[in-house]
């Protein structure tokens, strides 16, 4: 957060009544062996994620304008339920923060400071206006209310986590409270949230290791503060810092400010020396500094401290952090903790920026995965900064490496992503040890974003019975999903394994080969293209139309692998007819992350499927427990569990049975001889 006044026309707000917590009938309910009340609900919902809300926290706000305004939290909620993705999350009460918790952080004093806000007169407000602005704060009668509100919000958003009723949490919460230092408020802040949330976490729970990344645009000082001289909890903080001429100022929030005492090494600085910094700016900083030393420490809690001013398009943070960019990096912290994670909003003073990035960060706590960034490259300000933070920090943590963060002498871009490599290592494998040919596009869209991932044997036209393989191979954050490391020579070695083992098994029965690598390159415009995913489904209906319509097979064998299952679906549904004529079986192989899918078009195609379908799913997927209802499981044909959970090698393993299934499926439907 920074000071500085913006024009607005923010007027006291109607608000709305609290969100009601989700219905839970009481356990005497569930367990009663009695017909079911119609209001209890069959499947009780059961939440792993959680949210702190209120509109109450709406009534600090400045009639003249602020950038710290109402609007901030209200449109999250809304960007969030929008979406229905509160639906999916369990509201946590708010409370305010008690005194005896405030005082694990601040003075007495400050207390009776920030106490006193609610009883000043108008007159009072005035006559200390400037003593306030000095601060970088505003106040009214909602101040203190709001501020209490907000501390215990974060408070119980964190305990929830501590005493594992959930997994994951976000406090939707203001005013912030990074910069509220022990004895004074400032910044936007009155309490330090996270800071006093921390303590509270520590002295009523087993948790004492706490990590706290706050990736606001702004240092947070406060937070600093309050753990400078202690071990149990490490601080990282990535800020524009600009020498230390940049809000809060001053060098406390300089690389080689690493905490005093027993704390020393704990407090760890990444000051940006200039605005405009960027996704690859973040990423290289998190790889080669955040989670290294994050990893060493070893947390049994992780607070992310998420201003969202860094976001582009906010005017008082003026960087280019995309939705995308947080949604990595919460997920690289996720990792952390055994999954523990909270997050507490501080600052982002541009209403559409946070809402979007508070979404993207909200769906990773859900687990969905986050949108894929283009390939990346760091800028030299950064990269001298991840040097000269490696410098210091090693002096304290084994885990870095300044020689790994050095810079090199020139910059140039990098040309090829590792996915990127993979993908043409194992089409170079296809085309000069098997011969296989590449599929020519119509196009020039498809052309620059699929040129040769697209491979078939010689013989697609005149055999009669072909195998469409659909897959992501080299879609490292998918295929590498559930992985801490990623070791690419490994996955080489099992994406050639396979397609070994695949194009074996094809020449050995006679069928032809149609590989079809879904996972697009990188667009080379800037502007903004299609969808990853609306591409995939385009790209196999395209492959359906004009080859295998076109060719002689009579029996078609479609394998779906990964993220390629989605739009062998999407053709289902979308060539229903030509489809159910030739298809002879479907083929899924899906991993931890995916739910198996089921065209959806019509009962017809819907019913074909089920006696068409040969699905194969880790045997600890989250399909087969309890919570899943039978008819969900009959809507595919066979289900087939399997001991392994990473998908590469999990197709791998598959393959015998696969074999199988598609004789059986053949035998039911011999070819005809051609002419009849």
């Amino acid at each position: 957060m920074a000071p500085g006044l913006v024009s607005s026309d923010a007027v006291p707000m109607d608000v709305d009544a609290e969100p009601s917590a989700p219905a839970v009938p009481p356990a005497k309910y569930l367990d009663s062996d009695g017909p079911r009340a119609s209001s209890v609900p069959l499947y009780p919902p059961s939440f792993t994620v959680g949210y702190v809300y209120s509109t109450e926290m709406t009534s600090h706000f400045s009639p003249t304008g602020h950038p710290e305004k109402p609007e901030r939290i209200s449109q999250i909620y809304h960007t969030l339920t929008v979406g229905r993705h509160t639906k999916k999350m369990k509201w946590l009460p708010i409370r305010p923060v008690r005194k005896e918790e405030a005082l694990l952080v601040h003075s007495e004093d400050h207390w009776d400071k920030v106490q006193a806000i609610q009883d000043m007169t108008d007159q009072e407000r005035v006559d200390s206006e400037d003593y306030y602005e000095q601060l970088s704060l505003y106040v009214m009668q909602g101040t203190t209310r709001a501020a209490l509100l907000s501390c215990g919000g974060v408070i119980e958003a964190c305990l929830a986590v501590a005493r594992s009723e959930l997994n994951k949490t976000f406090a939707i919460v203001r005013p912030p409270g990074h910069h509220a230092e022990p004895d004074e408020h400032m910044g936007f802040c009155f309490f330090n949230n996270v800071a006093v949330a921390a303590r509270v976490v520590q002295q009523l729970t087993p948790i004492k290791k706490i990590l706290i990344l706050d990736w606001d645009v702004h240092h947070g000082n406060g937070t600093q503060r309050a753990f400078n001289d202690d071990p149990s909890v490490l601080y990282i903080s990535l800020h524009r810092y600009e020498q230390g001429t940049f809000y809060p100022c001053g060098p406390f929030g300089g690389l080689q400010s690493c905490g005093e005492g027993e704390g020393l090494g704990y407090s760890v600085n990444i000051p940006w020396p200039e605005r405009g910094m960027t996704d690859a700016d973040y990423i290289l900083a998190f790889q080669k500094i955040v989670m290294p030393i994050a990893m060493e420490f070893s947390p049994d809690l992780v607070i992310i401290s998420a201003g969202f001013d860094a976001a582009a398009g906010d005017d008082l943070g003026e960087c280019f952090v995309s939705p995308a960019g947080y949604a990595h990096m919460t997920h690289m912290l996720s990792g952390l903790a055994g999954g523990k994670l909270v997050v507490a909003l501080e600052g982002g003073y541009n209403i559409d920026s946070i809402s979007r990035s508070a979404l993207a960060v909200t769906k990773v706590l859900l687990g969905e995965a986050p949108d894929q960034l283009p390939p990346l490259v760091a800028g030299e300000a950064a990269t001298e900064t991840v040097f000269l933070v490696a410098k210091e920090q090693s002096k304290y943590w084994k885990s870095v490496d300044p020689k790994a963060c050095e810079p090199r002498e020139e910059f140039e871009e990098i040309s090829f992503s590792i996915p990127e490599l993979l993908k043409a290592h194992r089409q170079y494998y296809l085309y000069t040890q098997h011969d296989m040919m590449q599929v020519p596009m119509m196009t020039p869209e498809l052309e620059e974003r699929f040129s040769a991932q697209m491979m078939c044997t010689s013989d697609i036209f005149e055999n009669d019975t072909l195998v469409i393989f659909v897959h992501e191979f080299g879609n490292l954050r998918l295929e590498l999903q559930s992985s801490a490391t990623c070791n690419v020579d490994l996955e080489r070695s099992y994406l050639i394994d396979f397609s070994k083992e695949l194009i074996r098994w094809v020449k050995k029965q006679g069928y032809s080969l149609l590989d079809a690598n879904l996972f697009p390159k990188p667009s080379s415009t800037s502007s903004r293209g299609k969808d990853t995913d609306v591409l995939g489904r385009e790209m196999l209906v395209h492959l359906w139309d004009n080859y295998v319509q076109l060719s002689s097979a009579q029996r078609v064998i479609i394998i779906g692998h990964g993220a390629g299952c989605q739009p062998v679906m999407n053709l289902l549904d979308r060539r229903t007819s030509s489809v159910m004529k030739v298809v002879r079986g479907v083929v899924q192989v899906v991993a931890h992350s995916t739910i198996p899918a089921t065209p959806k078009s019509n009962d017809e195609v819907t019913e074909w499927y089920r006696k068409h379908s040969f699905v194969v799913i880790p045997s600890t997927h989250r399909i087969l427990g309890p919570e899943t209802r039978p008819k969900d499981l009959r809507r595919h044909g066979e289900l087939i569990p399997i001991d392994e959970s990473q998908p590469v090698k999990l197709v791998l393993r598959a393959l015998p049975g696969i074999s199988e299934f598609v004789s059986q499926q053949l035998e039911k439907h011999p070819v005809k001889p051609r002419g009849t």
